[in-house]
Order: C-alpha cells, then sequence, then structure tokens
C-alpha cells in the first residue's frame, strides 16, 4: 500500500486547510485588504505547502528507499535519518 494511500486522511485534511487558506488570500485580495495583511497570508500558505511537500519526501524516502526505524545496517540508518533531516531543514 503506498504512504498516500495509508495517510490519505491526513493528507487530504492538509490540502483542505491549504484550500481554505488560499481561498482567504482571494477574499482579502477582493475587499482590499492591505498589502502586508496579504502577503502574511501567503506566506502562511507558502509554509503550509512546504510542509506538505516534507511530509511527503519523508514518507517516500521512508516507504521507496529505507525505513531507518526498520533498517539493520546502522550506517544505511543513520544517513536516510541525515537525509530526511537536510530534506525538512531546506523545506522551512
Amino acid at each position: 500500500m503506498s504512504h498516500t494511500i495509508k495517510h490519505r486522511a491526513k493528507l487530504l485534511a492538509r490540502v483542505r486547510r491549504l484550500k481554505g487558506q488560499i481561498e482567504a488570500i482571494e477574499r482579502s485580495l477582493e475587499a482590499e485588504a492591505p498589502c502586508g495583511d496579504v502577503l502574511n497570508q501567503v506566506a502562511s500558505v507558502r509554509g503550509a505547502t512546504a510542509g506538505l511537500m516534507a511530509e511527503l519526501i519523508e514518507d517516500h524516502i521512508r516507504e521507496h528507499v529505507v525505513d531507518p526505524e526498520l533498517e539493520a545496517d546502522a550506517a544505511r540508518a543513520g544517513a536516510t535519518r541525515e537525509l530526511i533531516d537536510a530534506v525538512r531543514t531546506y523545506l522551512k
């Protein structure tokens, strides 16, 4: 079973929150909200999108490459954890 299927409910909830954030930006623009407010909303969407991407990549690594919690080779498990940490850091 694919990780996107296994975690479908959680992923869809995140996407629906993103959709709500995007719709809030649209409403703000229609209401001629101050640009600072709109920029803050856009930054929030960017952060939420990056968080979703990081989660998907981490799940992909764990499901299709190596799950460090199940890997018997300590060096390989450690390298996988480092990769996951690097992805999360990069996408912050």
